[in-house]
């Protein structure tokens, strides 16, 4: 007579644990990278010299040229998170900063820029015509939602600065409450890291201008390769679950499934991740664009954590102006939902341009293709140098 032995099923949940022990283990080391390559990525800027960030900076004092770079160096790149922590390193640069006035277009530009993963993804349906059109919508609901925003927000900001001026405040408010200012293990593990880059580069060049090129490169790698090694640990640690939960969430009420949407994208560190999942249950017609556009509104929230955390790693008198300008990323993104989800006329708004759109694209599939190239590198790219 045989009995069922409970060793199979104790080391089943002993291995789990382990294999939940090692992802958290690889996901903090990735962060801390990531926070070391920040803050390199300032001392880079400040081991350039003036002169090669004021040609820098004339190109972003025309606030749509701002935008341009912003939405051209995102869509390069692939990610908005990647971007608008690079724009917190040079707002934060110990000497000539960018100045925040011109960082804000180019935050507003990787909004947009960040759009064109899920579209690119969309276009993996172009053989089904129904399956193209319902995921092309759900895709470019997002750029609709972003370029709505920057029409209403840019030229207020320009106007006003009421964006720079509320994110200066509060991040003042942080900063009295000593949220910015206290040395922490971390911040000294970090400054032994982003010691450690500058050794190498002045190892490997004399001239002050080169150290400061070969680290701010080094310490650029550092950024994008944490990021995206970060986002596909938790994609495949994480990744099926959030899919699931997303799918069951947004059968419910809006506000629901945009909860959903930024606590997915806070747990990847990644909106194009939490877009991107969307589109194939779009393609299947498991979920409506309706359903699909708070979601998409939760991500573009969830991913300002991202800029928010590189303006903790950064220090000296312009940590402020980092705290400043992720703050404005993320009053953003929160006041564009504001503006468009709360009344259904607006929120249809983005919705019937996107669909729109996919109509276009599903019977011209040359057209969707002209669409992306256009709008996310051909444009950017011409009015940069024209306007420059």
């Amino acid at each position: 007579m045989s009995t069922t032995s409970p060793v199979a099923p104790t080391t089943a949940r002993t291995d789990g644990k382990l294999q939940t022990l090692a992802a958290v283990g690889k996901v903090l080391a990735m962060l801390f990278a990531f926070l070391v390559g920040v803050r390199a990525f300032g001392d880079g800027f400040h081991m350039l010299g003036s002169g090669t960030l004021d040609s820098f900076f004339r190109a972003t004092e025309n606030p749509f040229v701002g935008l341009m770079v912003g939405i051209l160096a995102t869509t390069l790149v692939q990610s908005s998170s990647v971007t608008t922590s690079m724009v917190v390193g040079m707002v934060a640069a110990p000497e000539n900063p960018l100045p925040v006035v011109n960082a804000i277009p180019m935050i507003m530009g990787s909004n947009i820029g960040t759009t064109v993963t899920n579209t690119l993804v969309a276009l993996a349906h172009m053989g089904e015509t129904k399956e193209f059109r319902r995921a092309f919508a759900v895709a470019t609901c997002h750029d609709f939602f972003n370029f709505i925003t920057v029409a209403i927000l840019l030229p207020l900001e320009i106007a006003t600065g009421f964006l720079g001026t509320i994110s200066a405040r509060l991040a003042g408010s942080l900063a009295g409450l000593g949220g910015l200012k206290f040395d922490s293990p971390i911040k000294t593990a970090m400054k032994a890291g982003s010691d450690q880059l500058t050794t190498v580069a002045e190892a490997l060049f004399s001239s002050a201008s080169a150290q400061g090129t070969a680290l701010a490169i080094m310490s650029a790698v550092l950024i994008i390769g944490s990021l995206l090694m970060l986002v596909k640990t938790l994609r495949k640690w994480l990744g099926h679950t959030a899919g699931e939960k997303i799918e069951r969430a947004l059968g419910g009420r809006g506000i629901t499934a945009m909860i959903v949407g930024i606590a997915v994208t806070v747990m990847v560190q990644s909106s194009s991740v939490t877009t991107s999942l969307l589109i194939p249950f779009a393609a299947a017609g498991v979920l409506t664009l309706r359903q699909a556009f708070p979601v998409t509104l939760g991500a573009n929230i969830g991913t300002t954590v991202t800029a928010l955390a590189a303006s903790l790693a950064v220090s000296g008198e312009n940590a402020a102006a980092g705290c400043t300008i992720a703050i404005v990323h993320l009053l953003f993104n929160v006041i564009g939902v504001a503006i468009i989800y709360p009344i259904p006329a607006i929120r249809e708004i983005p919705l019937r341009m996107a669909e729109r759109l996919a109509d276009v694209a599903a019977h011209s599939k040359p057209r969707a293709f002209a669409y992306v190239g256009s709008v996310f590198y051909g444009a950017p790219a011409l009015v940069a140098v024209f306007l420059r």
